[in-house]
């Protein structure tokens, strides 16, 4: 290559470098000038004080859209990006309940972005407040929240919870202890044995305090009792091992008790006899008898 063409490739690079070199410097000085704007915005001109929010932009792992964003933040109207409490408006997401976690931050000019983390429903649950009642869901560690987003039939597939008491606090319901258990016992029956879980309606947790009992009551009819302080998958191997012969019996258990470790007992209603046959002596409730169908039952891996 001649002298000339050397100079030319040359003068050639040293251009495009300088060229990035300032491209570069504004970009670096503009993020920069951002950055110290939101993290002063007792610097930022008047002007740029003075533009409102024009637009929210929402991040989350769950269901939550945009409209929920806009309604539960409630900006005043014309309300300036850079005169926002950030702290106060995330507060505000987080007393929703379905919300166990949110961060928002300012781009400037004019957008409000928030990154919001959302508890999962585990169970429904009937409260009464002001005579007037309400159907609230239930998330793994006891927080009780209305729920918004969740479609229809992910809700109808939730048991409804029962045998606890709901206390308020100023606004908001206070969590209910012993979730984590009922979470437990719903996540290994939805994943392990589908097809038990889809007849469960309800959960109660009435003798969970007294006798670490979680109680089941299933569309046939039947009372399921499992043991809270044991293994779940064995209690439901036990279950799944006759639930078929039960279900399709005419008269399906009232009750089946897995909570006597290796044995299962289950009781069934006494059929009634004939209305001319039953003496007067005798009208009176008897209790149902039980019987020890697994006494030294060995749990079936069918799950």
């Amino acid at each position: 290559m001649s002298r000339e063409g050397k100079w030319r490739l040359t003068t050639s690079v040293l251009r495009s470098l300088g060229v990035a070199v300032v491209i570069g410097g504004v970009a670096w000085g503009a993020w920069e000038v951002a950055r110290a704007l939101q993290e002063n915005p007792a610097k930022t001109p008047e002007a740029a004080k003075a533009v409102p929010v024009r637009n929210l932009e929402l991040t989350t792992d769950g269901v939550l859209r945009q409209e929920w964003l806009a309604r539960t933040l409630a900006l005043p109207k014309n309300a300036s990006l850079m005169e926002l409490d950030l702290q106060a408006l995330s507060a505000r997401l987080v007393a929703t309940g379905q919300v166990s976690a949110a961060n928002l931050s300012k781009k400037l000019p004019h957008t409000l972005r928030a990154q919001v983390a959302e508890r999962s429903p585990i169970a429904r649950i009937m409260a009464s407040h002001g005579g007037e009642q309400r159907k609230l869901l239930v998330a793994r560690d006891g927080v009780v929240f209305e729920g918004e987003g969740y479609p229809d039939d992910t809700l109808a597939r939730l048991p409804w919870l029962d045998g606890v008491k709901l206390a308020r606090s100023e606004n908001r319901f206070l969590p209910l202890e012993g979730m984590a258990l009922v979470a437990d016992l719903l996540s290994r029956a939805r994943l392990d044995a589908p097809h038990l879980y889809r007849t469960w309606q309800v959960v109660s947790l009435s003798r969970l305090e007294s006798d670490s009992e979680i109680i089941v009551r299933t569309s046939p009819g039947t009372q399921v009792v499992f043991a809270a302080n044991g293994d779940f998958f064995q209690q439901l191997a036990k279950l799944d091992y006759q639930w078929d012969s039960f279900v399709a019996m005419p008269t399906p258990p009232v009750k089946i008790d897995l909570s006597l470790g290796r044995e299962v007992s289950i009781a069934f209603q006494p059929a009634a006899a004939p209305a001319a046959k039953i003496p007067s002596s005798a009208t009176a409730a008897r209790p149902a008898p039980a019987f020890n169908f697994f006494p030294n039952s060995q749990p079936k891996s069918k799950l």
